[in-house]
C-alpha cells in the first residue's frame, strides 16, 4: 500500500515488472547513454545505486579490465544484480550492500564513481555527491546520468498524458526525490566540489521508422514507468481513475506508428581536483 512508502524509498517498487523494465531501459539506451564510458585496465570503478545490476552488465562488458564495485541499499536488488552479473559471465565486479550516505570505503579509495538514475530519488543529492567524491581519489572522474521528465514531448498530444506525467513527478517529489532533476546536474556536481564539470544531452527519439525504440523506450520504458504508480496516484487523490487510465492510453498511443515520443537524459562528468580523466567522454 501506498502508507508503506517512506521518504528515499524507490518510487516505482522493486516487483518483477519493475525489474523487467529496467532491463528494457537498459538495453534500449545502452548506446545512448554508454557509447563514450570507458575504463582503463585496473582502474577501480564504484558504482552507486547499481539496483537490479541493468547498468552493472553493460559497464562492467564495456570495460573488461577494470574492477567494479558495485553498492546498494536492497539486498532484494543486489542479490538480483549478482545473479545478472554471474548469468553474464562477468568476473570484475563485487558487489556489496551500503548506503550512499555511509560508504563503508576509505577515503581515496576509487579512480572513478559511476551513478545512475539514482540522485533522482534522494532528498539531498549534494550530500550523496559529496559522500562519493570522498571515496574517490584525487584526480579521479565521476560520471553521473538522470532523466528529466519535463523533457517528455510527443504526438499525439494529450493534456491528460500530460497530467499523468506530472502525477509522476509530484508523487516522486513527495517521496523526497526529483523528476526533473536532470537540467540540474551541472549545478549539483559543482555544489558537491567537482572542477571541470560537463553535461551533455543525450537525446531519444521514436516515431514509426524506428520501431523498436518505440517499443523499448516508448512503451517499455517511459509509459510503462508512469503506468508503475497508478496505486500512489490514486490513492493520494492526484487524478481520478478514469482520467488516469486514458492519460496512460494516450501515452501508449504515442508508440504506434503515426506517433512520436521525444525525451532527454543528461550526463555529466566532473573530476576530483586535478589529474588526468581516464574516462573517454563526449
Amino acid at each position: 500500500m501506498p502508507s508503506a512508502r517512506k521518504p528515499g524509498d524507490y518510487v516505482h517498487g522493486h516487483s518483477n515488472r519493475e525489474v523487467r523494465r529496467l532491463h528494457d531501459q537498459a538495453s534500449t539506451l545502452e548506446e545512448l547513454l554508454h557509447c563514450d564510458t570507458r575504463y582503463s585496465p585496473g582502474s577501480r570503478v564504484l558504482e552507486a545505486g547499481c539496483g537490479t545490476g541493468a547498468q552493472t552488465v553493460i559497464l562492467a562488458r564495456n570495460s573488461p579490465g577494470a574492477r567494479f564495485t558495485s553498492v546498494d541499499i536492497s539486498p532484494v536488488s543486489l542479490a538480483r544484480a549478482a545473479e545478472r552479473a554471474r548469468k553474464a559471465g562477468l568476473s570484475n565486479v563485487t558487489f556489496h550492500q551500503a548506503d550512499v550516505h555511509h560508504l563503508p570505503f576509505q577515503q581515496g579509495t576509487f579512480d572513478h564513481v559511476f551513478v545512475c538514475f539514482l540522485l533522482e530519488h534522494l532528498p539531498d543529492p549534494v550530500r550523496a555527491l559529496n559522500q562519493l567524491g570522498a571515496a574517490l581519489r584525487p584526480g579521479g572522474s565521476i560520471t553521473v546520468i538522470e532523466g528529466d521528465h519535463g523533457s517528455a514531448f510527443f504526438y499525439p498530444d494529450s493534456a491528460l498524458a500530460r497530467q499523468a506525467i506530472g502525477c509522476l513527478v509530484e508523487v516522486q517529489r513527495r517521496m523526497g526525490g526529483n523528476a526533473l532533476i536532470g537540467r540540474e546536474l551541472w549545478r549539483l556536481v559543482r555544489e558537491a566540489g567537482f572542477s571541470g564539470v560537463r553535461v551533455s544531452p543525450r537525446f531519444i527519439y521514436a516515431d514509426g521508422s524506428r520501431p523498436d525504440l518505440a517499443r523499448g523506450f516508448t512503451r517499455n520504458t517511459f509509459t510503462a514507468m508512469v503506468e508503475g504508480v497508478t496505486e500512489l496516484v490514486l490513492a493520494l487523490g492526484l487524478m481520478e481513475r478514469a482520467a488516469w487510465e486514458e492519460g496512460i492510453r494516450d501515452l501508449y498511443r504515442t508508440a504506434e506508428p503515426d506517433g512520436t515520443f521525444c525525451y532527454t537524459f543528461f550526463k555529466a562528468i566532473g573530476m576530483k581536483g586535478g589529474g588526468h580523466e581516464e574516462v573517454l567522454s563526449g
